[in-house]
């Protein structure tokens, strides 16, 4: 039974804190595909604390799917999770909590957030949980943000790709393992780190 959990008063509801005070859980989800009807297979959970990426505080589960039929190879392919693999995985009543309790108080990291929210969103729905009050920063915002400071001070500048390896492939990130939650998290995490940089923001109120 997938318990309602009670969320306590969010900190990131303190915009005037700098921006290391605050607690982000960068997250990535791989799901069977991006159709209302798809499923989500795995969740990749990695902090930022003290301004610092928390490599030991990751979070990774695989997710076993209501309706494995809806697997395609297609899927497959891309993601790399096998029909077997998900058969000994927790359900997603089960992981979300999990997911749920690290980021309560903290706030959410994700790159095109509005893709994975929506599968989140509607999950909580199909499992009658109410979703939490978390702050929501997007790295691909934050990389238009950058595209236009860039675009004030050289207007000729070639503007960054938006996708998260694109993105990163420009600004000098190292390549790293696609279509993994954890990876494409820990990918998300130093993206953000390096944006928060490039962007001079320095209180929790800016990255919003």
């Amino acid at each position: 039974m997938f318990a309602a959990l009670r969320w306590p008063k969010a900190s990131w509801r303190s915009r005037g804190l700098a921006w290391w005070e605050a607690t982000y859980w960068a997250l990535d989800l791989e799901t069977s595909g991006l159709s209302s009807s798809d499923q989500i297979l795995s969740v990749g959970l990695l902090p930022i604390q003290g301004g610092a990426i928390a490599y030991g505080a990751h979070y990774y589960s695989l997710v076993r799917p209501r309706r494995p039929e809806a697997l395609s190879a297609e899927g497959v392919r891309a993601h790399h999770i096998l029909p077997a693999e998900l058969e000994e995985a927790p359900p997603l009543e089960e992981v979300l909590p999990e997911v749920f309790r690290r980021v309560a108080q903290g706030v959410l990291l994700l790159h095109f957030a509005q893709v994975d929210l929506a599968f989140l969103k509607r999950a909580c729905r199909e499992l009658g949980q109410p979703w939490p009050a978390v702050g929501v920063v997007d790295t691909a915002v934050l990389v238009a943000r950058l595209n236009r400071h860039r675009a004030r001070l050289e207007p000729h500048a070639q503007p960054l790709p938006s996708g998260l390896r694109a993105a990163r492939e420009a600004l000098g990130l190292p390549p790293h393992l696609e279509h993994h939650a954890l990876w494409d998290a820990l990918a998300t995490a130093e993206l953000f780190l390096l944006l928060r940089e490039r962007l001079g923001l320095r209180t929790l109120g800016q990255l919003f």
